[in-house]
């Protein structure tokens, strides 16, 4: 059975070239970049060539690059740092939709006595940034901000909100692992402090991933140890990752337009294919910015999880919400923000589409949808009792 991967926010395909780059430094180019003789200094001079490509796809200087573990680090480091160097202050500023490595964290932080204040949004995603800089006090240390939101693809005014905490002289970070490699990043006379990126989100490998540190913006280490990365985070490169990343990012420069071209107009006809032939079923987020790739679709009186194991028997590949939170059963955080009618929350499904989805591909899709959705509201108590009571046509949300 051939499988259709769309849950590209969840994880990509390491892209061919990404591995190619990475496999000598499995075999050949074993040495650790920190050791004084020529075997390892080479692998430490291929590291700073991989800085240099990180650099340039974000527009930065290679010293503002660290690199980490994967995203979830980069955003709980970038948090800690603000909160150890500004030890009088006890206000974290974020939003009410932000990925688990935000929320989960700052949740945690707030049983440690820490005041977090989370910004609401509007029914279609947008975040109330009157509410955001109402926020901003003499005694936050730090907003932290998604620049595109992992379930519906919604994009927040991170440019706007970094300025309004500068002029306040708070840190901003935000996370931006969703939006690497869907559209432009360009960050030397950007506002933002701090931003996160993970590898494995932009065809690049599992396990490393990138904290950008604005020049002259203090920071204090996550992980004590060695003095690697310019004495920022100890430990020994994973050179092979980093590597990988390097690469991954001279990728998504190229690819950047087929992302906003192609690949936004088969995420469009997915879309309006399926609200076109399946009935109660809307877009959440759909009249915002968002990013290119993304769909989160709600079929209204069923729910996601059985909609997903039916598109898992013919080889389709989507997501109910976060991967980080598939587990539970209640409906997402991020629609429940939004206000989404708990009959359709229940019952969403984010497509995440990448450069190697196929037009055939989304046809399949399409033809596909509408049966399985038909026969889950055949047998849904919910479907029955709506129908029943105003007719299937006419049956509100």
């Amino acid at each position: 059975m051939k499988i259709i991967y769309l849950d590209n926010n969840a994880t990509t395909q390491v892209a061919p070239e990404v591995l190619e780059e990475m496999e000598p430094y499995f075999r050949e180019l074993y040495g650790n970049p920190s050791s004084a003789h020529t075997f390892g200094g080479q692998v430490g001079r291929k590291i700073r060539e991989a800085r240099e490509s990180a650099a340039e796809f974000l527009g930065v200087d290679p010293e503002e690059i660290l690199f980490t573990s994967c995203g979830s680090e980069s955003d709980n480091a970038a948090i800690q740092s603000a909160l150890e160097l500004n030890p009088d202050k006890r206000h974290i500023v974020t939003s009410r939709v932000e990925h688990p490595a935000i929320k989960s964290f700052c949740e945690y932080l707030a049983g440690k006595g820490y005041r977090v204040t989370e910004i609401p949004v509007d029914s279609e995603g947008n975040l109330d940034m009157g509410a955001y800089e109402e926020s901003l006090t003499s005694d936050t240390a730090i907003a932290s901000i998604m620049w595109g939101n992992n379930e519906t693809g919604v994009i927040f005014p991170v440019e706007e909100a970094a300025a309004l905490a500068k002029e306040r002289g708070i840190l901003f970070h935000s996370d931006g692992v969703q939006v690497a490699g869907k559209i432009p990043i360009k960050l030397k006379d950007s506002n933002i402090d701090m931003l996160s990126l993970s590898g494995h989100k932009l065809h690049g490998p599992k396990g490393v991933g990138i904290l950008y540190i604005k020049k002259g913006v203090p920071f204090s280490p996550f992980i004590i140890g060695g003095h690697q990365e310019m004495g920022r985070r100890g430990g020994t490169e994973n050179t092979a990752g980093v590597m990988g990343l390097g690469k991954a990012c001279q990728l998504a420069l190229a690819n950047m337009e087929d992302e906003n071209t192609r690949v936004k107009d088969l995420r469009d006809k997915l879309e309006r294919e399926i609200l076109n032939r399946v009935p109660k079923t809307q877009v959440n987020g759909g009249q915002s910015e968002r990013l290119p790739n993304t769909t989160n679709i709600s079929f209204g009186f069923i729910e996601g999880e059985s909609i997903l194991l039916q598109m898992d028997g013919y080889g389709i590949c989507a997501s109910s919400g976060s991967a980080c939170t598939s587990g539970s059963l209640q409906p997402s955080h991020v629609l429940r923000a939004m206000g989404v009618p708990f009959t359709m929350a229940h019952g969403s499904i984010r497509f995440s589409l990448s450069i190697y989805n196929t037009e055939e591909e989304i046809d399949f899709v399409v033809e596909t949808m509408p049966p399985i959705i038909e026969k889950l509201r055949n047998m849904s108590p919910f479907w029955e009792e709506k129908a029943k009571s105003c007719g299937a046509d006419k049956m509100p949300f």
